[in-house]
């Protein structure tokens, strides 16, 4: 990862911010990155609950060393919907000095509240292509957090006992048959369904999973997407499938299941042996069952018929963004930090090893990601294996407001496929 150019093209921005990854929780103190007599205050307003212990760990390492610095964080996520609970907060008139956004389109909803980065060391050494959805009129205003990859998540020992190889499911028809053989075993197995499709999470199908098929016609491009006017479905055939394979061999009914229940009590639990997700839900696992999380669960890709079937998607799931109404001293101390974060030894050892992300930056050693989905994401990466994320290009609110609603209805039975392609469609040209 020491050159740019590695990832050039693969990282184009990622899940909007109301893609919500894991239980609700948060933390810190109300304040609102301010300055004081003692000390001056950097309030963060954030969406990754996965990682909320070990960033206020690292806030306390970094304000150890910085005297007169004072951070406090609020994580937002799981079941809350991090926009709706970020414009809330700058309503209330207590704004973040750091907060989210996810790419070109959350930079135009708040490029008047979004100080230039462009300065910052962690800006100079992130990999090229992740910048490129929240760089405008040459200004960088987004840092990001790291690189995930998603995919099917699946069972090792189930699929063994099954007689299955995965390095042979590299196509649709090999995924359906490798379906319908654990369906037939289930029993044996001990499994519930094959599959659970968290149907309640609009983030899943309407984002995730939507962006499998669609980013493909925006040749994974996120600023493509964008300046858009209309989206065409070209690979909807393939979603369609996709979809209601999950759906028909689920844990039912999939319209309630919600996210916990999909990857703590199913999954993790070995109540089924296949779950769309990504590597980000490791620490979910391991705190369930640490075993399992490190030997036991692999990544597959979901295969795009007519485009690519043996990938998966990659990308940048947020981005820091520094408020620039704040006083210039509390956005100079928030830029500050984000570069110690990224950038330092201490910062990049947490990066690495604690948070257990994927660096997005140059100057790391990767032989220390530690967890071995995130080891197995960075491998499809450098092996080429990749779909961009461009679901930040959607206009804002569709993919889970207009898509996720709707696949919802047309899990349910209440719509058809054609019905969900044409409304959403013209929802995507009205709100353009």
């Amino acid at each position: 990862m020491g050159k740019k150019k590695l990832f050039s093209g693969l990282m184009a921005t990622a899940l909007t911010t109301s893609v919500l990854l894991a239980a609700c929780s948060s933390g810190g103190e109300e304040s609102s990155g301010s300055e004081s007599k003692d000390k001056t205050v950097v309030d963060v307003f954030q969406f990754k609950v996965e990682f909320k212990d070990q960033f206020e760990a690292l806030a306390e390492q970094y304000e150890e060393l910085n005297d007169g610095i004072e951070i406090n964080i609020t994580s937002v996520g799981g079941g809350e919907d991090y926009g709706a609970a970020l414009k809330s907060k700058f309503a209330s008139g207590n704004e973040p000095a750091i907060y989210n956004v996810g790419g070109p389109q959350d930079v135009k909803d708040w490029q008047d509240s979004l100080a230039d980065l462009s300065d910052t060391e962690a800006a100079a050494v992130a990999l090229d292509g992740t910048l490129d959805g929240v760089t405008t009129d040459s200004k960088v205003l987004g840092l990001p957090y790291n690189q995930e990859g998603y995919g099917f998540l699946y069972n090792k020992e189930v699929f063994e006992k099954a007689g299955i190889k995965p390095e042979e499911i590299t196509s649709y028809d090999n995924l359906v048959k490798a379906v319908e053989t654990l369906d037939s075993k289930k029993e044996d197995l001990g499994l519930k369904a094959v599959f659970a499709l968290p149907g309640k999470e609009t983030w899943v199908t309407g984002l995730h999973l939507s962006n499998t098929f669609i980013a493909p016609e925006f040749d994974g491009n996120v600023v493509t997407a964008f300046e858009s006017g209309k989206v065409d479905f070209t690979y909807g055939d393939a979603f369609k499938n996709v979809l209601d394979l999950q759906n028909k061999y689920s844990v039912q009914p999939t319209v309630s299941l919600d996210y916990s229940q999909q990857v703590e009590e199913l999954f993790s639990l070995g109540n089924v042996a296949i779950i769309q997700q990504g590597n980000w839900v490791y620490g979910s696992i391991a705190g369930i069952d640490q075993e399992f999380a490190d030997s036991n669960v692999g990544i597959l890709p979901i295969p795009v018929e007519g485009y690519k079937e043996d990938s998966i998607p990659v990308g940048v799931p947020m981005y820091w963004g520094v408020n620039s109404n704040k006083d210039e001293k509390v956005i100079e101390a928030a830029k500050d930090f984000l570069d110690w974060m990224y950038t330092s030894e201490e910062g990049k050892e947490a990066v690495l090893t604690e948070f257990k992300f994927i660096p997005a930056y140059e100057g790391y050693d990767v032989s220390k990601i530690s967890d071995p989905l995130s080891k197995a994401v960075y491998e499809y990466a450098t092996a080429g294996k990749t779909i961009g994320w461009t679901f930040m290009g959607y206009p804002t609110g569709w993919g889970q407001n207009e898509l996720g609603v709707s696949i919802q209805k047309y899990l349910s039975g209440e719509a058809k496929w054609d019905e969900v392609v044409s409304e959403t469609q013209a929802a995507w040209e009205k709100n353009r």
